[in-house]
């Protein structure tokens, strides 16, 4: 694989990384080598070296002094630490979206991504309905006009990407589940429901928690 665009490629060297952590394609625990990187890639040592910095601060890796990069292990308690802030993060930006919204074409990106996720459904792909689920949450970022939330959420979404991967790829199933969730939320912010809001966004992140720790049970 060749990157080109020099101003973005620690992004890209990172994407396509994290890319390959989410789907399980770098296990947990596994050292990721600057030099192996470098060389598959045909990159700079640098760019790699900013590329690990990046997938550090969005919790898909840790730095280890003399040790280098490794994967993070999806742990019960990482699991549980990271549902618990990240449901705290999406109710604070539906919330915004239940308060700002004006008229109905305001919520016509939510009707786009729910249509294209019934598609992804449709399909059975996976890695697509995951892609888009978090465009829910982009879509919700000019409502907030709070770019440290945005900030905070994005850093936080590959992580919650890799348990949303892992639990999906063995219960397919789930992905109507979460569609039936993306409904219910959308009509509580539709009547400026505060508590439905929050209500539905706790019930689907203590569902979708069990899951991920009850697939993480069977590995």
């Amino acid at each position: 694989m060749t990157f080109k665009a020099p101003d973005s490629l620690a992004e890209q060297i990172a994407h396509h990384l994290a890319e390959r952590i989410i789907r399980g394609e770098l296990k947990a625990r596994e050292r990721i080598q600057e030099q192996k990187v470098t060389q598959s890639l045909s990159v700079s040592r640098g760019s790699v070296r900013e590329a690990l910095l990046i997938l550090e601060r969005r919790h898909l890796i840790t730095i280890l002094p003399r040790r280098g990069a490794q994967v993070i292990e999806l742990t019960p308690h990482n699991v549980k630490s990271l549902y618990d802030l990240v449901i705290e993060l999406y109710i604070l930006l539906a919330r915004a979206v239940t308060d700002s919204w004006r008229l109905e074409a305001d919520l016509a990106p939510f009707r786009l991504i729910q249509q294209r996720l019934l598609g992804c459904l449709q399909r059975e792909d996976i890695h697509a309905f995951v892609e888009d689920s978090f465009n829910i949450m982009r879509a919700a970022y000019p409502f907030s006009h709070n770019p440290y939330l945005q900030e905070t959420v994005e850093n936080l979404l590959p992580a919650i990407s890799r348990t949303y991967y892992l639990a999906l790829e063995r219960r397919k199933g789930e992905m109507g589940q979460f569609l039936n969730a993306f409904g219910e939320l959308l009509q509580a912010i539709i009547a400026r429901d505060h508590p439905r809001v929050r209500e539905v966004l706790l019930a689907y992140g203590e569902h979708n928690c069990k899951l991920v720790l009850a697939t993480l049970a069977e590995r």
